[in-house]
C-alpha cells in the first residue's frame, strides 16, 4: 500500500469507497424489503442480523473484485478514473484479496449461518455480477445491462428467501421488481455518459444502437413493473397503500419514460429520469416494509 500522509485513515476510505457504498445501501435495503416481507411482522431479529451482515459482504466482494478487473477500463472515463486503483493508492493484488476475503465470509454466512438456499443464492449473484456481467459481457454486448440485471435483483430475494427457505412466487415477484427497475435506470446514466462509454469502449446500447433506440428499449421494463406491482398485492404480500402508491409511481415513471422519444433535451430529460428511478426503488420498498401483510 502506498504511504501517503493520512495513513490509515485514508487506507480505511479508500477501503470504504471500493464497496460502491452509496449502491451497497440501495441493495441492503432492498434485502431488507424482502425479509420484512416474507416475515409478515414476524420478525427472528438473529436470522436478520446474519442475513444483512452475509449479503452486504457478499455484494461488496462483487463491487471490489469489479473494481479490480475494470481498473484499466476505469482510468479510461472521467466517472471512474478518481477511483483508488486508477490513482494507485492500493496495489490490485491487495484489493483482490481483500474482495475475495469478504466474498468467502459473506456467503459463508449466507450457507451457514442463514439458510443454504440463501448461500446459493449470493453465490449465484455473486457469479453473474463478476464472470458473466463483469468479465464477459460489458465487454462484449449490449445484453450487459439486462444480464447484468440479475446480480442486481438478488439481495431482496435472499432478504425473503432468509425467511421462507424457498423460491416461491413472491421471491420471483421480488426478483421480477429488481430486475424491471434496473435497465431504464442504468440507460439512464449511461445516455448522459454516452461519449465516456464510447470512449472507453464499452459496447452499452446507446453506444452500439444509439440513443433513440435506448430509450425505446426501456420502456416495456417501465411498462412491465405495473404487473408487477399489482402481482404482490394480488397475491397478497402487500396492502392497498403499496398497490396505490406503487400503480402511481409506476405509471408516472411509465409516462416520463414515453416522453422521452419526443423530448428536446435528453440529458435534462435522462437526468429526470434517472432520479425518478432511483427515488422509485427508494419509495416503493419504504412502503413495502409499511404495507407488509400481517399474519
Amino acid at each position: 500500500m502506498s504511504h501517503n500522509s493520512g495513513g490509515w485513515h485514508e487506507v480505511l476510505k479508500d477501503l470504504i469507497a471500493l464497496t460502491k457504498p452509496r449502491l451497497l445501501r440501495l441493495n441492503i435495503f432492498a434485502a431488507l424489503g424482502g425479509f420484512w416481507v416474507a416475515s409478515k411482522w414476524e420478525f427472528d431479529i438473529p436470522l436478520m442480523i446474519w442475513m444483512l451482515i452475509g449479503s452486504t459482504l457478499t455484494m461488496a466482494s462483487a463491487t471490489v473484485v469489479n473494481n479490480y478487473y475494470d481498473r484499466e477500463l476505469d482510468q479510461k472515463m472521467e466517472r471512474t478514473r478518481n477511483r483508488t486503483l486508477p490513482l494507485g493508492r492500493m496495489k490490485p493484488g491487495a484489493v483482490l484479496a481483500y474482495g475475495l476475503i469478504m466474498g468467502v465470509l459473506g456467503i459463508s454466512i449466507l450457507f451457514l449461518l442463514v439458510h443454504p438456499i440463501t448461500g446459493w443464492l449470493g453465490l449465484l449473484g455473486w457469479f453473474a455480477y463478476i464472470v458473466i456481467y463483469t468479465m464477459w459481457l460489458k465487454r462484449s454486448s449490449t445484453w450487459s445491462t439486462s444480464i447484468g440485471g440479475i446480480s442486481g435483483a438478488m439481495p431482496p430475494v435472499i432478504g425473503y428467501c432468509a425467511v421462507t427457505g424457498e423460491v416461491d412466487a413472491g421471491a420471483w415477484m421480488l426478483f421480477a421488481l429488481l430486475f424491471l427497475w434496473q435497465p431504464a435506470h442504468f440507460w439512464s446514466l449511461a445516455i448522459r455518459r454516452v461519449e465516456e462509454y464510447r470512449e472507453a469502449g464499452f459496447p452499452l446500447l446507446p453506444v452500439v444502437k444509439g440513443i433513440k433506440r435506448t430509450k425505446l428499449q426501456m420502456i416495456p421494463y417501465v411498462l412491465l413493473l405495473i404487473p408487477t406491482v399489482w402481482l404482490l398485492f394480488e397475491l397478497e404480500y402487500v396492502g392497498w397503500y403499496f398497490l396505490v402508491i406503487s400503480l402511481a409511481l409506476s405509471v408516472l415513471w411509465l409516462v416520463h419514460t414515453l416522453t422521452g422519444l419526443k423530448a428536446k433535451d435528453t440529458e435534462k430529460w435522462a437526468k429526470a429520469n434517472f432520479l425518478i428511478s432511483v427515488n422509485y426503488l427508494m419509495i416503493v420498498f419504504i412502503v413495502m416494509i409499511l404495507d407488509t401483510a400481517r399474519m
